[in-house]
């Protein structure tokens, strides 16, 4: 054998055992990944949940505005009876 196959082969027997490692990755790597999906999940939810009261603002905004246009339609009706009578009483004077 030459001098660089047996250094060549030390250095591959010596090399690293990788089964804790890949215990280690076995156990830590499902629960980081699981740790990191709760965390989206939160940030999700309080994201929907602020949709939601704002959602809810503007529900009653468009339910107060409905209420103030059906107001003004009936005032705008009175005034128009109004104008009507003032016509109709020039039209008799004049």
């Amino acid at each position: 054998m030459t001098p660089m196959t047996i250094t060549t082969t030390t250095l591959a027997s010596s090399g690293t055992n990788l089964t804790p490692i890949g215990v280690v990755l076995a156990i830590f790597v499902p629960i980081c990944a699981a740790a990191a999906v709760i965390v989206w999940s939160y940030f999700r939810l309080q994201r929907h949940r602020a949709d939601a009261v704002a959602m809810a603002s503007y529900r009653k905004l468009a339910e107060e505005a409905v209420a103030n246009m059906s107001d003004m339609r009936a005032e705008m009706t009175k005034l128009a009876e109004h104008v009507d009578a003032v016509e109709q009483l020039m039209r008799d004077v004049g």
